[in-house]
């Protein structure tokens, strides 16, 4: 769900580091409810695997339950939450987009979660604090900028990645349901 009324000009790694410094820092509760996500391309090994696999965004319930990965049902009617600690291996493999969407929708039963599997933070990254994602079983962080009132933009700070991977969220007017959490 790209917004392209963005008019970011990131092209690069370089360029998404400069707009994100130049953006300002959210607080948790600016966080809340759900929100709808896209990449922010920079030419990341992991650019399409999220929309390949049918991403939505993510639910910041409260700083203690997070759901940091929401998936579509099929049908797009509803959203069903992940374990990333279960998918992000897949990451690694660099497997054809293709091969991807049709993991994602025999995976599911597997990967389904009801418990949430983030926290909510305020942290400093990069000379700003500022309202940041932290996963449970993955070292990985994901730091938010308020690019407006209704969108933010993330970054990825992954330990074992080498390059950075951005990405925006955009606040969701109509919460969808989430199988098997309410």
């Amino acid at each position: 769900m790209q917004d392209t009324s963005l008019s970011f000009e990131i092209k690069n790694v370089e360029a998404a580091k400069k707009v994100f410094d130049e953006l300002e820092p959210v607080g948790l509760e600016f966080m809340y409810g759900q929100w709808y996500g896209w990449e922010c391309l920079t030419g990341h090994p992991m650019e399409g695997m999220l929309e390949a696999s049918g991403w939505y965004g993510k639910w910041f319930e409260s700083p203690e339950h997070v759901h940091p990965l929401l998936l579509w049902n099929s049908g797009k009617r509803s959203l069903y939450a992940v374990n990333p600690g279960l998918v992000f291996v897949f990451t690694r493999l660099h497997l054809p987009k293709s091969i991807i969407k049709l993991m994602s929708a025999f995976a599911k039963p597997f990967v389904q979660t009801r418990r949430s599997r983030a926290r909510l933070r305020m942290m400093e990254f990069r000379g700003k604090v500022s309202a940041t994602m932290c996963y449970d079983q993955l070292p990985i962080h994901d730091a938010f900028r308020k690019v407006d009132e209704q969108t933010v933009m993330g970054w990825m700070d992954n330990k074992a990645d080498q390059q950075s991977y951005f990405f925006f969220l955009r606040k969701a007017k109509n919460v969808l349901d989430v199988r098997g959490l309410r």
